[in-house]
């Protein structure tokens, strides 16, 4: 296949992909944009096989910021699109998820770099696509990214061990088991009363097989509709990662 701008793949919403509501669990959203950015860095030359071999690299996920307009639901058929920014030291992707009509559903960006898998540390290097057509500058979120940082009082959610299902090619945690760690923060009855409208998400540090994350939540500002989730690894007490939700509430009284 020829480098193409802009990568599209479909994808039918399976049942398997979907939570208890039959909606798309937000996990299998960032699957979706974690595979389709695999396969358009093959398409450009810079795929996982190609790092791996020739530089003793891989790709993986820095921040990600997903802006949701409606949530997709059980055998819905959705388009997924995806293109990058000029690249740099850290490489900038954008989003798009459609629906069966081609309205905008979910919009996104992110940024993505490359690790050193013997030094276990981000690489310098620079990637270059090849043969990539032209860059698209359109982006699919207009605002800057910020660093998510507590909005009032941490309390402890639970403490997560790192097992085998949450382990990638990469010996650490998937980027998406992490959003299964932050919706685990919040009942069944929570995730019934309220939708997520936005979720920002930066990647600190990583956690390997057998570290203790302990989750903290901070609910202190759900009267403005935000709540900020916290990762840190029990063992020396790094940050692995940081979120903030923005949510909207399904009944006018409510608590988490």
């Amino acid at each position: 296949m020829e480098p193409v701008s802009i990568y599209r793949t479909k994808h039918r919403v399976e049942l398997s992909d979907v939570d208890f509501m039959k909606k798309l669990r937000m996990s299998i959203l960032f699957e979706y944009f974690q595979d389709i950015s695999s396969m358009h860095a093959e398409n450009l030359g810079v795929g996982i096989d190609t790092l791996e071999k020739e530089h003793g690299l891989a790709w993986i996920l820095m921040r990600m910021r997903v802006e949701i307009i409606r949530t997709p639901v059980w055998d819905e058929e959705i388009t997924l699109e995806t293109w990058p920014q000029e690249p740099r030291i850290f490489c900038e992707r954008d989003y798009y998820v459609r629906d069966a009509d081609g309205n905008i559903i979910i919009r996104a960006a992110a940024i993505w770099a490359v690790f050193d898998m013997k030094a276990r540390k981000l690489s310098r290097e620079k990637i270059v696509y090849e043969g990539l057509p032209s860059i698209v500058k359109e982006r699919a979120i207009q605002t800057k990214a910020r660093k998510s940082s507590p909005l009032g009082q941490l309390e402890p959610a639970y403490t997560k061990v790192v097992g085998y299902s949450d382990v990638d090619m990469n010996g650490h945690l998937n980027n998406s088991r992490y959003i299964d760690f932050i919706m685990d923060c919040f009942s069944l009855e929570s995730h019934q009363r309220y939708d997520v409208k936005a979720i920002e998400v930066d990647y600190l540090n990583e956690a390997l097989p057998g570290d203790s994350l302990l989750l903290y939540k901070d609910i202190s500002a759900l009267d403005a509709n935000a709540v900020y989730i916290e990762g840190v690894r029990e063992k020396d007490k790094k940050t692995s990662f940081k979120a903030r939700l923005v949510i909207q509430a399904n009944e006018t009284q409510t608590t988490l």
